[in-house]
């Protein structure tokens, strides 16, 4: 790709963002409203608020409650998924339950889960755990059922070994589904890493963002929101990376089909 095919696909990425970041900055120059700080002040208060001290306390301890639900739920909904797609019995017996189950906001599970699970770590982990693994659980079923049949009888002619079969046909086959599933599961995960601080933690994004918010510190709390918008932005753009590395191979079979 030349510099102008890449300056061209960077002005088209970055064009929304920066004009959204002008209308905000100019539309808040001269506010004197204590709920709607001017831009600059938010941005002055950035780097004090997070990057002297907070970085650890609270920052890092969201992300490593986030990446230990997210994997959990990309582990159990995938696994389950999996069984769930290649057994029509089990698919029948277990659907009700499931669309039971994901009619459920996470949020309003998280008093019981206080209850059962405590204050701690392991209360939010298992939201963010809950919430986000119904996108990948039901994306990696319908992946499964939608499988070319003949492939499965190749498969069986040729006599491939459980572990072969699940590999290489099933969950590769899959995969454009699962993929789909666990990107749609980042931004739900990323929600109710916020959500789950907000009860009952000592630390956290969600924490510090409403303890501003009740000490009227509202350019801190702004600080937070965009750091919050920053750190998904960040996490999109490792999961397109790693979503193009997954399935290069799909990328370039639908290419050879055009």
């Amino acid at each position: 790709m030349t510099a102008v095919a890449w300056g061209r696909k960077f002005a088209i990425v970055a064009g929304l963002p920066a004009v959204l970041v002008a209308v905000w900055w100019f539309a808040t120059a001269g506010s004197t409203s204590v709920y709607w700080p001017p831009l600059s002040t938010v941005l002055e208060t950035f780097g004090p608020t997070w990057l002297e001290g907070r970085l650890a306390s609270d920052v890092l301890p969201s992300l490593l409650r986030l990446a230990a639900g997210y994997a959990l739920a990309l582990a159990l909904g995938t696994a389950l998924g999996t069984v769930i797609g290649s057994w029509p019995k089990v698919r029948a017996l277990t659907e009700p339950a499931l669309e039971f189950f994901r009619a459920i906001p996470p949020p309003v599970l998280v008093p019981i889960f206080i209850l059962f699970a405590g204050i701690g770590d392991g209360m939010k982990i298992l939201v963010i755990m809950v919430g986000s693994v119904w996108p990948i659980l039901l994306n990696t079923v319908e992946g499964v059922r939608s499988i070319d049949e003949v492939l499965r009888d190749t498969a069986r002619c040729y006599r491939f070994r459980r572990r072969t079969r699940l590999i290489q046909l099933v969950l590769r086959g899959a995969s454009p589904r699962i993929v789909t599933g666990a990107r749609q599961a980042l931004s739900i995960a990323i929600i109710l890493m916020v959500i789950s601080e907000m009860f009952a933690a000592t630390n956290g994004l969600g924490f510090s963002i409403v303890q501003f918010q009740r000490s009227f510190a509202i350019p801190q709390m702004w600080s937070g929101i965009i750091l919050l918008g920053l750190i998904g932005v960040a996490l999109s753009l490792i999961f397109r990376a790693c979503e193009a590395r997954i399935l290069a191979w799909y990328q370039g079979q639908r290419a050879a089909q055009r």
